[in-house]
């Protein structure tokens, strides 16, 4: 098969460097039955500084930090600008894949700003591109959000319908991933991972029905009542809004997310082994050792899905 390319994604601070980085390592400690050499590639012209061990780097191409010195651009604009400056320099991106043999398997480290998937087809013509010289077949999209939003229910469907968004834009094998989840109390995980829909956690969970956060404060400054209403009346409306989103990610039913606690060997391996699924990688391989296969008892070290949305 291809060289295997996983495209890893999300917002910035989410912790794509970290993922990256983990399963690099993770992947060097196993045995040698199982064990492969993962390179990584970093693809956003505004990184600083990694972790992991970097097979090639797009700033040897153009950096933001460059751009915004020469050209006098805001970060943003520089960095949509080499994005630009990328698609009209494939050949560099080729020649560095070409360096790989057939059977190797790279993770590409991408920006995080989500204009470039959303609103600029910058990615969508960065993958195009990749489909033509052959690597179709061979690639999935891994989204990274920050597990900390599950503390948060209305982030974490603001973090859903982002991914959802991002997985409709890349239209590639899609897999999500929660991050941090060793920084979110255990607890908390759990509610969100026993919820069965998007408009189930925001019933439960939201804690929006009858809470007067707008006009609970306005009552302890003695306004008018019908002040209050009209608070009343706007936060119903929110919700509204709230619970339509949760529907729009209901009817598409495909956001899930796989947990990932960096401290969990076992959670890694299931990890990676979700994203191999995606791209049949070494499925011609005898599968052994540990089975990753979530228990649903909530105990620690053994992964466990959130809903699919």
């Amino acid at each position: 098969m291809p060289l295997t390319i996983q495209l890893v994604t999300g917002p910035a601070g989410s912790g794509k460097s970290t993922y990256s980085h983990i399963l690099q390592q993770h992947c060097l400690s196993l045995g040698p039955r199982h064990r492969r050499r993962i390179h990584i590639a970093n693809l956003d012209p505004a990184a600083e500084s990694f972790r992991y061990e970097v097979s090639f780097d797009v700033r040897d191409l153009i950096s933001v930090d460059d751009v915004m010195d020469e050209l006098k651009l805001g970060p943003n604009g520089a960095l949509v600008y080499c994005m630009e400056y990328l698609l009209q320099n494939m050949d560099w991106l080729q020649e560095n894949l070409e360096e790989f043999d057939d059977d190797e398997y790279l993770i590409i480290d991408c920006p995080g700003q989500i204009e470039l998937y959303t609103h600029i087809p910058v990615m969508n013509k960065i993958i195009d591109q990749l489909r033509l010289w052959g690597y179709g077949d061979s690639m999935v999209s891994v989204f990274i959000v920050d597990a900390t939003f599950v503390t948060d229910v209305s982030k974490f469907i603001s973090g859903s319908l982002l991914a959802l968004s991002a997985m409709i834009a890349m239209q590639l094998p899609h897999v999500n991933v929660l991050s941090k989840c060793d920084l979110v109390e255990e607890a908390s995980m759990e509610k969100v991972l026993e919820m069965e829909s998007a408009l189930q956690l925001w019933d439960i969970l939201g804690g929006h029905e009858g809470n007067g956060s707008a006009g609970n404060g306005i009552r302890d400054l003695t306004v008018q009542s019908e002040i209050v209403e009209k608070a009343k009346k706007r936060e119903q409306k929110w919700n509204r809004l709230t619970e339509a989103i949760c529907s729009l990610l209901d009817d598409f039913s495909m956001v899930g997310f796989v947990p990932l606690n960096i401290n969990d060997e076992d959670n890694i391996a299931h990890v990676l082994a979700t994203v191999d699924h995606a791209t049949q990688y070494g499925e011609d391989l005898e599968v052994g050792g540990v089975s990753h296969r979530p228990t649903g008892d909530g105990r620690p070290g053994l992964p466990k899905s959130a809903p699919h949305f």
